[in-house]
């Protein structure tokens, strides 16, 4: 008979067996897992998602059935579409006021007399992609009680039915939130609750037999998004022209909302988690007449560039000027926010200016530095060695398309306030 000295190492042994084998099973179905859900999104959004987006500029009161038609003409004519904006996205002011009798999405009869699938088919037609704003809540952010709370399976039948690419599922509002002991947030929603209600969309949407791009709208960025959607929502709304107007940085008006620079610096908090299928989304563009003049404007499409971020105009491409649709439809910069190797990081910030990296396919980087001075101009140095970089490698304007010299390893400025520049480095 074996003593307990001897049985110990068997029993020690036999324990490790097991754990091994657990892990290994574990690690197969994480494995197995995670290869499902980023195939699914791959095929989606392997860059982030670009198009138009009604609220910015048209809010919930003015948007209609005509508007929408004229702006996927537009997006055609003026060359949006061939610059690869796809999506027309109607955010709210589309539904009507109430659910049907079975739960329902009912259209705005007098705004959209024609229904969702004619436009869809229209989108369509033009060689465009067409998406809607719901929520996943009881009531919208205007109170109206047109959630999709226990109704989910027949709003993505009708998504179906419809002919939809994309689907806006913003938070809102939760007045029966069903986790009775968690804590809730003055909009009603528990985190719990808030987490299975988006995974029980992603469930719906992967197996609807329909290509869907699933963009969340719930305000800040949560660890479970890159395995759950295409583009999510990591801060609250930007200011624009439905609001006060857009503003760049500091203001002396009282904003409710988030200014272009507040919205890139907490966005930049989840820069890590992008790519793969998934994009951080720092919300809808404020360039045209929004309320920022032409460098700031400059500045916030280069910062969502360099980000990785959707790009959804907010404007009016049927008004839209001359500058703004060059800006828009820049080539160079459109790569760089189309590059999936990462999202750009912010990498330096003195209050004077700040500098924002990233790094491209085939050892290729860009730098965008600009001004938060409220001086006229300021002279800006950066050392490109800290990010790897020597006089050798060359450094090109994008935006004016010229080469820009580089002494004693010194990147050097005089900009104005506001200003900013992006470069393209290469070896």
């Amino acid at each position: 008979m074996l003593s307990t000295k001897q049985w110990l190492p068997l029993i020690f042994s036999l324990f490790l067996f097991k754990s091994c084998l657990k892990t290994k099973k574990n690690d197969i179905n994480d494995q197995q897992k995670l290869t499902f859900n980023t195939s699914k999104i791959l095929k989606l959004a392997p860059t982030p998602p670009m198009g138009w987006n009604s609220w910015n500029w048209f809010g919930k009161k003015n948007i209609n059935e005509n508007v929408v038609k004229e702006t996927i003409d537009a997006m055609v004519a003026t060359g949006l579409k061939d610059a690869g904006y796809e999506y027309v996205v109607v955010d709210g002011g589309w539904r009507a006021k109430e659910l049907g009798e079975k739960g329902e999405l009912l259209v705005h009869k007098e705004k959209f007399p024609n229904g969702i699938k004619a436009l869809a088919d229209y989108a369509h037609s033009k060689g465009l992609k067409f998406g809607v704003h719901v929520v996943p809540g009881s009531h919208d952010c205007g109170g109206d009680a047109v959630g999709g709370f226990k109704n989910e399976e027949t709003h993505v039948n009708q998504f179906v039915e419809w002919g939809l690419d994309l689907i806006k599922l913003d938070l809102c509002n939760q007045h029966f939130d069903p986790c009775s002991d968690c804590t809730k947030s003055r909009s009603g929603w528990s985190e719990e609750s808030i987490e299975t209600t988006y995974r029980k969309w992603q469930n719906l949407l992967e197996n609807c037999g329909r290509a869907i791009t699933f963009s969340i709208s719930a305000y800040a960025f949560r660890d479970w998004y890159p395995e759950t959607c295409n583009m999510a929502r990591t801060t609250g709304d930007i200011e624009s022209r439905i609001h006060k107007g857009a503003y760049f940085h500091k203001d002396t008006i009282n904003h409710k909302f988030l200014s272009v620079l507040d919205i890139a610096e907490i966005n930049n908090r989840a820069a890590d988690k992008a790519g793969n299928g998934y994009w951080n989304d720092p919300d809808m563009m404020v360039t045209g007449e929004n309320g920022l003049n032409e460098d700031e404007q400059v500045s916030h499409f280069n910062l969502w560039c360099i980000m990785s971020s959707p790009l959804f105009i907010g404007s009016d491409p049927r008004n839209m000027g001359a500058f703004e649709k060059d800006l828009l439809t820049n080539e160079e910069l459109l790569a760089i926010n189309q590059d999936p190797t990462e999202q750009g990081k912010l990498i330096s910030s003195d209050g004077i200016f700040q500098v924002w990296h990233k790094k491209l396919k085939d050892g290729k980087s860009a730098l965008l530095v600009f001004c938060l001075t409220e001086d006229n101009k300021k002279s800006i140095r950066f050392d490109i060695s800290e990010i790897g970089f020597d006089e050798t490698a060359k450094f090109r304007d994008v935006i004016h398309n010229t080469d820009v010299e580089i002494r004693n390893n010194q990147l050097v400025f005089n900009l104005r306030k506001h200003e900013s520049r992006m470069l393209l480095i290469s070896h």
